[in-house]
């Protein structure tokens, strides 16, 4: 058992007991004896000797915080409240390892004041407080996970109170937050608990143990009698632990609003004391995540908020570029992730629009009261991409000012061979190509081997698979017919040089001339990819998790002074000439020669929180919420302007 909520004032000390305690001697009915709040005098000095020094162990707390770390993918910036935290030695091994936003809570005035102890020698920064479980004093939409480990759920004499727990949980975690429980197996202590058993626990102290079932069959009674051998009996006391099995639990969970219910591996901690594990013989650790809406929040009357609605793609409408043509649990959390980061910037109050079917009328409706629209639909208007020009064009249609690229600029970008041709116009290189109509039946090669094939018209790697790069003439026609037969796509398709150097990526955020910041060029590491397959981005590595190209990563580019002046310059021009606005990214490549040559441009690139934009603001040293707030400013300035 590693106990963890509670005592308030009735605390032992540790001084000198002078009065020998008198134990009630054999006891029929373990159950009678255990006080409904058994929990807010229990956890003191004896409980660290008699439970918690079955895992106060750094080795154990080590492989705990491994496995926990790799369950919940964990991220050095996620708020993470540690409940029912004990001593805190998870709490402060996250620490160690710079998890700067944790948090513990727990009942017990004396536990907690040990771990604020142990912060502070370590020199650790986490806050830790006292509180109840069943009402956290944090307020809703607070914390990415929240874990209930050492099996501190399950302590309260009411069912009811469990769940009061669960739901505060719930109320408190951000959308599609985390919950991490580690508690004992219930169905397994059943059928093999000790009824009885002592052991020493140093060399001064021993303990003897009585276990029972409770009457309903529910809960693990337990009676300690703590013994010192001079002083003689210096405890007797009862405590009571529901026992949950993976179906209660998981009905438990369900009820208290969580869905993605996982049941992980089940474990023993490998306690150096290898004796009475007690409840902590075996446990289950059970995830589950918090699918809801942010909670609405009350404006402060004295703060003046700058009101800016946020245009989005429609969630309840078909998305023929997604796998599943459809917005799924993935498209839903990065949504939330957006919301979010939004949420932590000051000054700002924020209204989502993605109801397309009525975006004329709510967006009439908004005209006057919004300072201007953050428009973040790349999906395009009914999730069509050719119509991503529509929602500006829509905007300067009813006078509404909008963040990024506007119509022109868009549709120039749509079409990748008028994007390279005003490159080559500008002097900026581009790779050998040529353009196949609809109507073409034949075709001549004006280069060598090998090429990528790829539609003209569309974005997010629409029809570029590991079939599009080509070695031979036949191999052409099969990606060719790949496109327009899987895709549908009856479009002209355009046939490039594939260039085999560098796949590198910029990011600029602002208006140049006047004020912008060019962000750390980032390359495509394609290590992990099988020697067969081609080094390429395509529609694979950002929407099928299941094949090798989701492995890609990005990672600093590392190239000459050189050829990195030359690409940021040439792409501050191109953002200039296609009047890019706000923030924009450009794709190029090196051939074998390490000569950079441009890809595309990508106004109103991706926004969400793992897209490259992000991953090169994070190089930067930039948060996902500060970049938004970037690009923010950016449309704000541009915007005051014009006025």
């Amino acid at each position: 058992m590693n106990h963890k909520i509670l005592p308030d004032d009735h605390v032992m000390s540790g001084k000198k007991i002078k009065k020998r305690l008198l134990p009630l001697g054999p006891v029929p009915d373990l159950e009678e004896h255990v006080r409904p709040d058994w929990w807010r005098h229990i956890f003191n000095y004896l409980y660290l000797k008699t439970d918690g020094d079955v895992v106060e162990d750094i080795g154990i707390t080590r492989w705990e915080v491994d496995l926990f770390q790799n369950i919940l993918k964990l991220s050095p910036g996620d708020k993470i409240l540690d409940l029912c935290c004990g001593q805190g030695r998870h709490s402060l091994e996250l620490g160690r390892r710079n998890f700067k936003n944790v948090e513990g809570l727990d009942r017990s005035h004396y536990l907690i004041q040990r771990a604020k102890a142990l912060a502070k020698r370590e020199d650790i920064n986490i806050k830790f407080r006292e509180g109840d479980a069943r009402k956290i004093s944090s307020t809703p939409d607070t914390y990415d996970v929240v874990a209930i480990l050492g099996n501190s759920f399950g302590y309260f004499d009411s069912i009811q109170d469990d769940l009061k727990v669960l739901k505060e949980v719930f109320r408190i975690l951000k959308p599609w937050g985390k919950l991490l429980i580690e508690v004992s197996d219930g169905e397994y202590l059943k059928k093999t608990f000790q009824n009885r058993s002592w052991e020493w626990i140093d060399k001064r102290h021993f303990v003897c143990r009585e276990r029972s079932l409770s009457h309903d069959q529910q809960k693990l009674i337990s009676r300690e009698i703590i013994n010192h051998l001079e002083k003689g009996v210096i405890a007797d006391q009862f405590y009571a632990e529901r026992l949950y099995s993976k179906k209660s639990l998981s009905h438990l969970l369900k009820i208290a609003g969580f869905s993605d219910i996982v049941f992980h591996k089940e474990f023993s901690p490998s306690s150096k004391r290898n004796q009475d594990l007690g409840m902590m013989e075996r446990c289950l650790m059970v995830t589950s995540v918090a699918k809801k809406e942010w909670t609405p929040q009350r404006k402060k009357i004295k703060e003046k908020l700058k009101n800016i609605t946020v245009v989005l793609g429609d969630p309840h409408k078909p998305d023929p570029l997604k796998p599943s043509t459809i917005f799924d649990d993935d498209d839903l959390y990065t949504i939330d992730q957006l919301k979010s980061g939004l949420k932590e910037l000051s000054g700002y109050s924020f209204e989502y629009l993605c109801d397309h079917d009525n975006l004329i009328r709510d967006l009439s409706k908004v005209k006057e009261k919004t300072g201007f629209i953050f428009n973040l639909c790349d999906e395009g208007y009914d999730n069509e991409a050719q119509k991503e020009l529509h929602i500006p064009s829509l905007l300067e249609v009813l006078g509404i000012p909008y963040s990024g690229s506007g119509p022109q600029c868009l549709a120039y970008c749509y079409d990748k061979s008028l994007v390279r041709g005003i490159a080559r116009e500008m002097g900026i290189p581009v790779p050998e190509a040529f353009f196949i109509k609809p109507e073409d039946a034949t075709f001549e090669l004006p280069f060598s081997f090998p090429v990528i094939v790829k539609p003209n018209f569309g974005d997010s790697s629409f029809g570029i698979t590991e079939k599009s790069v080509a070695y031979s003439f036949e191999e052409i026609v099969n990606a060719i017919t790949d496109i327009r037969g899987k895709y549908g796509y009856d479009k002209p398709i355009l046939v490039e040089e594939f260039l085999t150097g560098k796949d590198l990526s910029v990011g600029i955020i602002g208006n140049p001339p006047e004020s912008y910041t060019v962000l750390p060029i980032i390359m495509a590491d394609y290590s992990s990819l099988p020697e067969d397959l081609p080094r390429i981005c395509g529609y694979e590595s950002k929407w099928l998790p299941d094949t090798p190209y989701w492995s890609i990563k990005s990672i600093p580019a590392n190239l000459s002074e050189h050829t990195e002046k030359f690409i940021i310059e040439s792409c501050l021009k191109l953002s200039e000439r296609l009047e890019c606005r706000d923030y924009c990214r450009f794709d190029w490549r090196l051939d074998a020669h390490n000569n950079p040559k441009l890809l595309e441009v990508n106004p109103n690139p991706g926004w969400c929180w793992d897209g490259h934009l992000a991953k090169m603001a994070e190089l930067a040293g930039i948060s996902y919420h500060k970049m938004l707030e970037m690009i923010l400013q950016a449309a704000e300035q541009r915007i005051s302007r014009k006025q």
